[in-house]
């Protein structure tokens, strides 16, 4: 299972919500892309990036801090927020990323997802933020009456290189991951599915790990704060 260090944008800043919140923010660094260097030299394999700005304002806001982490790690990098058109995925993946996470776009325009991943093989992932088992959108701020593991389902055939699934309710919160519902959504579909929100310990990861059927783990706050050593997560988790 790879652990995926999260860097949550924000103003230019690396920080991390509770629950989704924008006024909710709590600041653990000034420079996003020492921050990326710090978790490579950790041993990451990948490093997860989300435009919090850009997740509510439905274009790319922190393109300068993403471009700066490229610029100065090797590691694969994903990133969600604000992508909700062909010309912005297109943008992106020259600009260096390895992957491109689409949310709010997957329930409004469900094609493009599906276009995308024709157009880019293996670069095209799916983010389903959810409360409730329902999935919401914009920057978390809209809830739908639609259901995670239908929705899933629906890009089964589509290309989809993973589904990060997130537990609004438990992100940024430390009060560990819904392992029951991101279990039970990664045995309904056969699309990757990566674990996010509320991943504080190395208990939460071996928990999901152990599942076998769990691919990935993101973990932001745990981190910053020191709860997961993430060198030794790392070692831990390929041992």
């Amino acid at each position: 299972m790879i652990l995926y260090p999260a860097i949550d944008l924000k103003d230019g800043q690396c920080v991390r919500l509770l629950r989704g919140d924008m006024n909710a923010a709590t600041v653990f660094g000034e420079d996003p892309a020492a921050q990326g260097v710090t978790f490579q030299q950790a041993g990451c394999e990948w490093l997860h990036l989300v435009d919090l700005n850009g997740a509510f304002e439905g274009k790319p806001i922190n393109g300068a801090a993403v471009d700066g982490i490229l610029k100065r790690v090797d590691v694969p990098c994903q990133l969600g927020g604000g992508i909700r058109d062909m010309d912005t995925i297109d943008m992106w993946l020259d600009k260096g990323l390895a992957r491109v996470i689409l949310g709010t776009v997957a329930v409004e325009n469900p094609d493009l997802v599906r276009q995308a991943a024709a157009k880019h093989p293996g670069r095209v992932a799916v983010g389903l933020d959810a409360r409730n088992g329902r999935v919401a959108t914009r920057g978390w701020a809209e809830e739908t009456d639609m259901q995670v593991t239908d929705l899933a389902r629906s890009f089964e055939d589509a290309g989809v290189a993973a589904i990060i699934y997130t537990d609004i309710d438990r992100d940024g919160a430390m009060a560990g991951p819904n392992v029951e519902a991101t279990e039970a959504l990664a045995r309904a579909v056969s699309i990757p599915v990566i674990a996010s929100g509320g991943v504080s310990s190395m208990a939460d990861l071996t928990t999901l790990r152990d599942t076998g059927v769990i691919a990935g783990a993101i973990s932001g706050r745990a981190i910053y704060d020191g709860a997961i050593d993430l060198a030794r997560a790392l070692h831990a988790l390929r041992s």
